[in-house]
């Protein structure tokens, strides 16, 4: 059996829920343009494909219109501004966080979030000292679903990707950990996308709350498959 050595998270959906700050700059976006105001279930069953699947859902616009990308950074511009006023850990993973640092075991974020709205928003939250490492889009030459941006955390924690666990809310985090060689937790309680349920993902464990994530890892036999 293989001793768990780190376990890693995705960021939006999986260790916090950003959501609800969304849907705040979202509407803001919309009431600036006259737009429609969205309901929060739709943005957050958007938030995971990024800001330009947001910018898509508000307006009708698509990327390839010529102002799309200025729509887009008024988003963000406004994102920046509302960053962490009503984003929170998922209930239970403040524990979970708890437990892997009493146990001494590493616990790290990678994430397709870019660097300048991940660091703001660990900071924030206090966040940028306890984590062992931040992998993000700007650290690697490929994001989720390639591996790459787990091998990268493996090595900056100097362990094995085999004595590690990914925890995602997306298919993309998924088949990243398992070509990492990883074993992987699928997020049910995240934004997730109906269309693509998790349950069809092939991951080692569901977890539909993410309180079940903490016997989990107490579970002795986690890593005997």
């Amino acid at each position: 059996m293989i001793q768990l050595q780190a376990v890693l998270f995705d960021l939006d959906g999986t260790l916090l829920d950003t959501a609800p700050d969304f849907f705040v700059v979202v509407n803001q976006l919309c009431q600036r343009h006259g737009w429609p105001q969205q309901d929060y279930a739709s943005v957050r069953n958007t938030v995971s494909h990024g800001s330009r699947a947001l910018i898509t859902l508000i307006s009708g616009v698509e990327p390839d219109a010529p102002h799309f990308e200025s729509l887009r950074n008024e988003l963000l511009a406004l994102y920046i501004d509302h960053i962490a006023v009503k984003t929170t850990f998922f209930d239970g993973m403040e524990n979970v966080l708890n437990w892997l640092e009493s146990e001494n075991i590493h616990w790290g974020i990678v994430t397709n979030k870019p660097r300048l709205y991940t660091e703001l928003l660990l900071a924030q939250l206090q966040l940028a000292q306890r984590c062992g490492t931040v992998v993000c889009p700007d650290d690697v030459s490929a994001t989720k679903p390639d591996p790459e941006p787990l091998f990268l955390a493996c090595q900056q924690l100097n362990i094995t990707p085999a004595s590690s666990l990914y925890v995602g809310d997306h298919r993309r985090d998924i088949e990243a950990g398992q070509r990492a060689g990883m074993q992987t937790v699928a997020a049910n309680y995240g934004y997730i996308d109906h269309s693509d349920p998790a349950h069809s993902w092939g991951a080692n464990y569901l977890v539909e709350h993410a309180s079940e994530l903490l016997p989990l890892l107490q579970n002795k036999q986690l890593f005997s498959l």
